[in-house]
Parts: structure tokens; C-alpha cells; sequence
């Protein structure tokens, strides 16, 4: 007996013909998801009425109790009806397997292949001086506006998909400030092919890709809330940069079986919240950036809107940009980065999770390298044959300015929104010679919910901060701001560290000539570096 194939003119409504029975799958087939076959089935046969049963073929218990049902409904055998369902199965079974292998090869095809003249012209932009700041001047001719610092730490964080350690970042923001835009600008530098966009996922989804689908990828989170479920694998691919799952499924002939499924990254993931404290465990694991709300940001926004509404906005040009960028990105090849100066790094004792930190630090500093290869000489290994390039003084230098402030987020004992409410504060009793303040005139002048305004009141008396001197609940209190310069002193503290530890690392270059480098290509020993140390101290 020759089967009819699947009739899925309509993705919506799949059909499927067993001699005079009609099978109708409604809403489709799903693709994703091997250990499982959910499906909406509507059965017919002559004039009987319909039966619409929803349930997983993969479940013997759901198909037997279908099976039933349609050989009483239909007064046929349950010998022929299961025929008819074990067909039907198969069939299903083949078109899925099908369509992953065509996705797979329409995923290959998709990569882009530079011309000799585009490859070039990426090249000689990565041989530049002043790389990064050359970089940060195209991304903002790309239509990036304003957020010069956290722009190019984000291209950063994205280009660092392609070296063995990955970074990850977070946007954080009130809504409507541009959290998204931002990412998504930036994202487009990245090339097509190397970058997944989400905004929904379920909790099993990142379970199903297969090989190396996931690969030196970048995924771009629209809303945290969107994935809310898969919060814990894309801690895993964070921390472990690859994730795991068994699972039972059963095979064609019915029997169960265990199947181990493990995808394997290494992956950079970006995404965006307003909710800095619900997603903190995905946040020690991420850079922190704090986009731009001042009116000055506010303005320059609001003037590139107006000038793209007036066609005074060149997006030929900003596309050509992008292609440029990405060709950028297309030319960059995996290769070791070692950090002569790595022993001798410190990070400010005032940074809560330090070790952690700490591993971001040199990563992203390794992430400039990596950036720069093409201005760097590629070594050898003697001993393993390793090709390796190496870290400048430069790199750190720029990796410190850039981390300056990620640093402090880091640092502060306070939520991202109540250091801003904090800040203003601050700012307008100073402004008008204030030593007291009570909430109510407070919140007029912020336009402050009052529900906010006392989240915001308590973490900061936890801390601290403020403290109450007078009043009643009646009348209401009367608050002081303890000091007006704890954050100041803070970002000096962190500032002050990490200009003596270069200002350190240069010194011991200009001592007796001595360089802290690696000598005939082996690997810097620790007492060499502390030998140096002394000579310096």
C-alpha cells in the first residue's frame, strides 16, 4: 500500500489521507522539540461526525485512549485504526526530520562570503591607530546616538562571541529610554549568520539546537521578561558554555529510550530589563550598563528623530556603515590571546563579587586584544605550537577607561534606580540649599509614584544613607541625606586603583629596561614577575 505524503499547503492545517479516513493536524506541526509529537488532531471518515482531540502521539496512554475513541466513534477495528495512527506517525516523524535537515542547510547557505575588496577594506580598518575610538565613530555614524561609553563596550561584549571566553551584557533602564534600540542598533554590526534575536523562548528551547548551531553565537534578549522560563539553560551557557538534558522518548517501534542531549556554545547573550533585581543571578554573570537618561540624551534623541522625519538622515550611508562593520566582524579569527601582565591585575576591594568580576576584568581585556589582532605580531609556541598574540599596556589602558564605571555599578551598595533617585535628590537639595527634606514635596517635584518613592526611601535608610531627624506618621517626617559625597569617593577609590596598577605596569617597563613580556615565546613564569616586582619596589 502506497502512502499519500502530507498535504501542508496550509502551515495551519496539515492533512493527511489513510484510505477513506482524513487526518487534519490543526495549527501545524512543530518543528522543534524531537521527544515529543503535540498535536491537534480533527479525524473524519465518510459521514461520521468529527472527532478534535489534542494530545502528544508520543504518549502511548493519550494515543491508545485516541485510538479508541475513533474505532468506537467510527465502528471500525482498533486493529485497523491503529494502523492507521502508527502511519500517521511515521509520517509526521519523516517530514520533521526532513525540515531540520533542510533548515540546517538553508542555515549553511546563509553565510556570507566577503568579495577580495570588502575583505581588504576590513582589514585595513583593523590596522588603524586608534582603533576603538575609530570603531566608536562608526558606530555612531551607524545611527547610534549618544551613548558613546556604552555602545562600544556592547560592540565589544558582541565581538568577544568569537574567543574562547565570551561576555555577556545587560541593559538596564527605565522603559521608553531606548534599552532595546540601543541593542538592537549595535546588533546590527553583527553579521546575520552569527546572531540568534529572541523574544520569547520556552523553557526546553535551547535543549533542541543540534551541532554546532549555537556556536561563537551572539543571542540577543529583547525583554528578560520575554524568557523568563529559560532563565536557568542561559545561566548555564553564561557560566558553562554548554547545557545538557536527558530525556525519554520513544522510538519508532514503540519502545522507550534515554536519550542524552547536550548543545554546546560558547555563546555571548545581550538582553534588556527594567528589573535589575529579579534577574540578579543572569547579572553576575553580565557587564552592567545604565543607559543615558539626562535631558542632554533626551535632546540629542529627539533632534535625530526630527532630522530623520525631514530626510536630513543619510541611511544609505548609515547602511553602508553597518555592512562595514559587519565585514569587520567577518574578518576576525579565532586565536589565543595571552596577557603578560595578567598576575599582576588588580580590581578595587570595594566590587562585590570579585571573583567573578575579576574574571570578566582580564576577559574583556583579552577581548581588546582580540579586537587589535591584526595590529599585533602572531607568535608560536615552541612547546605546543600554539599561535598566540599578546597584550599591550595600550589594551589595559583602554579596557580601565571603559570599565571605570561598570566598576562602580558594581560597587555600589545600592539598586540602579535608587542610586538615580538618590543622585537627584541630592542634586536638588543642594541646588537649593537644603539640609532637610520631607517625601511629599519630594515627590512632586520627581513626579515619583509613591509606591516607588518608599522602595526607594527604605533601601536607602537600610543602608545608610538617610536617616529620619524629626516628624511623626501624622505630620509626616523630616529626612537628611548623611553624605553628599559617598559617591563621589567611592568612584575616586575605584578610579585611584586602577591608574596606580597601570601607572605600576608602566614603571616596571622603564626599570633598567627590563619588559614584563614573554621570553622566546614560553609562557611569563610567576617569579619572574615578582623578581621584576622587587627591582621596581
Amino acid at each position: 500500500m502506497t502512502l499519500e505524503a502530507l498535504n501542508h499547503h496550509n502551515p495551519e492545517l496539515v492533512t493527511w489521507k489513510y484510505e477513506e479516513m482524513l487526518f487534519a493536524l490543526l495549527g501545524g506541526i512543530r518543528i522543534e522539540g524531537l521527544h515529543s509529537m503535540r498535536v491537534t488532531l480533527k479525524v473524519d471518515f465518510k459521514t461520521f461526525p468529527s472527532i478534535r482531540h489534542g494530545l502528544d502521539l508520543y504518549n502511548e496512554t493519550q494515543t491508545e485512549k485516541l485510538i479508541k475513541n475513533i474505532a468506537e466513534r467510527f465502528t471500525l477495528s482498533s486493529t485497523y485504526v491503529h494502523k492507521a495512527i502508527g502511519h500517521l506517525i511515521n509520517t509526521v516523524e519523516e517530514y520533521r526530520l526532513q525540515q531540520l535537515d533542510k533548515n540546517k542547510l538553508e542555515n549553511k547557505s546563509t553565510k556570507y562570503i566577503l568579495k577580495k575588496e570588502e575583505e581588504q577594506e576590513a582589514i585595513n580598518f583593523l590596522k588603524q591607530e586608534n582603533l576603538l575610538q575609530a570603531t566608536n565613530n562608526q558606530i555612531g555614524n551607524s545611527g547610534v546616538i549618544g551613548e558613546e561609553t556604552n555602545r562600544l563596550i556592547m560592540y565589544l561584549v558582541f565581538t568577544s562571541r568569537k574567543t574562547a571566553r565570551p561576555l555577556h551584557i545587560i541593559s538596564f533602564g527605565s522603559s521608553g529610554v531606548g534599552k532595546s534600540h540601543l541593542q538592537e542598533k549595535v546588533g546590527e554590526l553583527i553579521p546575520k549568520e552569527d546572531k540568534i534575536e529572541l523574544t520569547s523562548v520556552s523553557g526546553n528551547a535551547f535543549y533542541y539546537y543540534v551541532d554546532d548551531d549555537l556556536g561563537n553565537k551572539l543571542i540577543l534578549i529583547e525583554d528578560y521578561d520575554g524568557v523568563f522560563a529559560a532563565l536557568y539553560p542561559i545561566r548555564e551557557l553564561q557560566s558553562k558554555q554548554k547545557i545538557s538534558k536527558t530525556i525519554t522518548m520513544r522510538d519508532r517501534n514503540g519502545n522507550t529510550r534515554t536519550l542524552h542531549l547536550t548543545v554546546k556554545g560558547p555563546v555571548s547573550i545581550g538582553g534588556c530589563t527594567t528589573s535589575e533585581h529579579v534577574y540578579e543571578d543572569n547579572a553576575n554573570r553580565s557587564f552592567l550598563i545604565y543607559l543615558d537618561e539626562s535631558e542632554q540624551q533626551d535632546e540629542r534623541v529627539m533632534d535625530y528623530q526630527r532630522k530623520l522625519s525631514a530626510g536630513k538622515i543619510d541611511i544609505t550611508d548609515q547602511q553602508k556603515i553597518q555592512k562595514q562593520l559587519q565585514n569587520v566582524q567577518r574578518v576576525l579569527q579565532p586565536i589565543t590571546v595571552r596577557n603578560p601582565y595578567a598576575e599582576q591585575l588588580i580590581i578595587p576591594k570595594e566590587v562585590f563579587k570579585p571573583r567573578r568580576t575579576n574574571a570578566h576584568y582580564i576577559a574583556f581585556i583579552e577581548g581588546i586584544t582580540f579586537y587589535k589582532q591584526y595590529q599585533r605580531e602572531h607568535k608560536v609556541d615552541k612547546e605546543s605550537g600554539e599561535i598566540f598574540i599578546e597584550t599591550t599596556l595600550e589594551d589595559i589602558q583602554e579596557a580601565n577607561e571603559l570599565m571605570k564605571n561598570i566598576l562602580l555599578k558594581k560597587s555600589d551598595e545600592l539598586g540602579y534606580a535608587t542610586r538615580k533617585y538618590f543622585e537627584n535628590l541630592k542634586n536638588y537639595l543642594q541646588e537649593n540649599n537644603q539640609k532637610t527634606f520631607v517625601n511629599n514635596a519630594i515627590r512632586k517635584v520627581f513626579r515619583e509614584h509613591p509606591s516607588k518613592q518608599k522602595r526607594f526611601m527604605l533601601e536607602l535608610q537600610q543602608y545608610g544613607f538617610v536617616k529620619k531627624i524629626d516628624g511623626d506618621k501624622k505630620k509626616g517626617f523630616v529626612y537628611a541625606v548623611i553624605s553628599n559625597e559617598e559617591y563621589e569617593q567611592l568612584q575616586r577609590s575605584i578610579n585611584k586603583v586602577l591608574d596606580d596598577m597601570l601607572q605600576r605596569l608602566k614603571s616596571m617597563e622603564g626599570v633598567s629596561g627590563l619588559q614584563v613580556v614573554q621570553e622566546d615565546n614560553k609562557p611569563l613564569k610567576a617569579a619572574t614577575v615578582k623578581r621584576k616586582m622587587a627591582v621596581v619596589q
